[in-house]
């Protein structure tokens, strides 16, 4: 694991089995969003603060395969663009919003990283859950 990345090998082939045997994950995708809720609280205490209204834009989704963290809305729309750097930036709107000068600060990526001891505990927690509702598996 590194990079703040949580890999379950042979997540395609749980997921059809699971799906097979009756189970959607709907208890993974609460999962996923609990996790991404605590990365989203860390990466909130170190988006860079000139206003306040990038870090008030940072929240978490969950879904069936993934935790999301997102930053900026349509009236705060240079999240992506303080996350990435100017590079993500369309080149029309760099001018009036002197993006094009910004460097990378990738809080939402480092919050995740940061937190992880906090949000594994999250994904082991409901996979054992997960595993002991299936005949015959062990942890």
């Amino acid at each position: 694991m590194a990079g703040g990345e949580f890999k379950v090998e042979g997540g395609r082939k749980l997921r059809a089995t699971l799906k097979a045997a009756g189970d959607d994950l709907t208890d993974l995708k609460q999962a996923n969003k609990d996790a991404a809720e605590i990365a989203a609280r860390a990466s909130a205490a170190l988006a860079p603060e000139v206003s306040g209204k990038l870090r008030r834009t940072i929240r978490a989704a969950g879904t069936k395969s993934a935790g999301i963290i997102r930053a900026g809305t349509k009236a705060v729309p240079y999240g992506p663009a303080v996350h990435w750097g100017r590079l993500w930036w369309p080149n029309k709107l760099a001018s009036p919003r002197h993006i094009s000068r910004v460097r990378p600060q990738p809080f939402l990526s480092d919050g995740a990283t940061s937190s992880e001891g906090r949000w594994l505990p999250v994904y082991e927690k409901q996979l054992e859950e997960i595993i002991s509702r299936i005949e015959g598996a062990t942890p």
